[in-house]
């Protein structure tokens, strides 16, 4: 399994994915009151919601070693729409964030002020935004590369238990 035995993802991926989601729900999320009645908030806490019970599912049932064709099959296949319903959701809230952000300048730091330093959260944001764009791509790509992976093995196999 994964680098403790506990499980099969990186310490470093897992760490990557609870801090991007701490992110959206207190810093945009939670602190932009505004955004909290968006549709989008709705679809990305769905398609988290969904991927945990699967998630969790396949990791109870594997270390059980009874494991069901059906929970990894839809381990390996119910991404293909949930993850671009999270992202989706996730960067619609980020969007629709943008103009609180900058009429209070929420968490931002302007010069001049003792330790000469700046930051803007708007910009911080936006660079959020953006990084999607390559960060995306790759992981979804991961994913389908995995389910060929994972579900070839047990296609010849009994589908459902």
């Amino acid at each position: 399994m994964g680098e403790w035995g506990i499980v099969p993802s990186s310490v470093v991926l897992t760490s990557f994915q609870v801090m991007s989601r701490v992110f959206l729900i207190w810093a945009v999320t939670h602190s932009v009151k505004e955004v909290q009645t968006e549709d989008s908030v709705l679809l990305f806490v769905i398609a988290w919601t969904i991927t945990e019970i699967i998630r969790y599912s396949f990791y109870t049932f594997s270390l059980l070693n009874h494991l069901p064709y059906l929970i990894k099959w839809a381990r390996y296949t119910l991404f293909i729409v949930l993850y671009p319903m999270g992202v989706s959701g996730e960067l619609l809230t980020i969007y629709a964030a943008l103009p609180f952000v900058r009429q209070a300048g929420l968490y931002s730091i302007s010069l001049p002020n003792k330790y000469n330093f700046s930051f803007d959260y708007y910009a911080f944001l936006i660079l959020i935004m953006i990084s999607y764009i390559p960060i995306f791509p790759q992981l979804y790509f991961h994913m389908i590369h995995q389910r060929r992976k994972v579900l070839s093995h047990t296609e010849e196999h009994k589908k459902f238990e």
